[in-house]
């Protein structure tokens, strides 16, 4: 499984939020680029980054901070954040993210993440599924929809999405750990059109991250791709090698 530390971006700082909650936030770093540096001399070789202001305003605002962190980190962005036109798709890969990911667009206006994917390719544009007791959230984890996790992935799939990421906005920032069935449903719904899912919430200790390689391998569960983890990288609750290093099945 791959480790992706998470670098969201608010008001130009790396922070963290609680629960998705704007007001519960914590600047970690005053420097993204900083941030990304750190993770990637630990040995990072991914990055997940956010654009919460974009989340908000529903189109990039970060944009030159991704044109940082793309050239300055030295392995490949991924990046989401008020990606909600074919422009801003256009403009987030120009400005050097490897992978793009939409969210709040890909429930509200299915038309946009498939001319994303005719134009860029299943392998740039990863579809984010946010849930908050059991349904989508959208627009920054601010709204709330009546569509049911467990219906999402086919429905994204019939558009023609391969891969996705899963975050239970529940547990996000609470170190708790992510629950095993949850995990072991989001990677079959996930893996069913040959795609395959990053996971996020709750990872605060080394337990759980073993956890969920445990889980791949005992349930073969080869769509479980990677995990996102922010706070507890944040906390130095563990290092990047220890976190790679539990997330290889042994």
């Amino acid at each position: 499984m791959r480790l992706y530390p998470a670098i969201d971006v608010l008001g130009g700082s790396a922070v963290r939020l609680v629960r998705g909650d704007f007001e519960a936030k914590k600047v970690y770093d005053e420097d993204p680029l900083s941030a990304a540096r750190t993770w990637v001399s630990a040995g990072a070789e991914y990055l997940h980054v956010v654009d919460l202001d974009g989340a908000k305003r529903g189109e990039p605002v970060n944009l030159g901070q991704l044109r940082r962190l793309a050239a300055g980190a030295g392995v490949p962005v991924q990046y989401g954040g008020g990606l909600r036109s074919p422009g801003a798709v256009a403009r987030a890969l120009s400005a050097g993210a490897a992978r793009v990911i939409l969210g709040t667009v890909a429930f509200t206006d299915p038309d946009v993440l498939r001319a994303a994917l005719d134009a860029h390719g299943a392998e740039r544009v990863l579809v984010g599924v946010d849930v908050r007791a059991g349904r989508v959230a959208t627009h920054g984890w601010l709204h709330s929809t009546d569509t049911p996790a467990r219906e999402a992935f086919a429905a994204l799939r019939e558009l023609g999405a391969r891969d996705f990421v899963f975050t239970n906005i529940d547990h996000d920032g609470m170190l708790d750990g992510a629950n095993r069935e949850e995990v072991a449903w989001v990677a079959r719904a996930a893996a069913a059109g040959e795609g395959s899912v990053i996971v996020s919430g709750g990872i605060g200790t080394l337990a759980h991250l073993r956890e969920l390689a445990r889980v791949r391998g005992e349930l073969a569960l080869d769509g479980l791709d990677g995990v996102i983890v922010g706070t507890a990288l944040y906390e130095r609750r563990f290092t990047v090698a220890q976190a790679k290093d539990a997330l290889t099945l042994r």
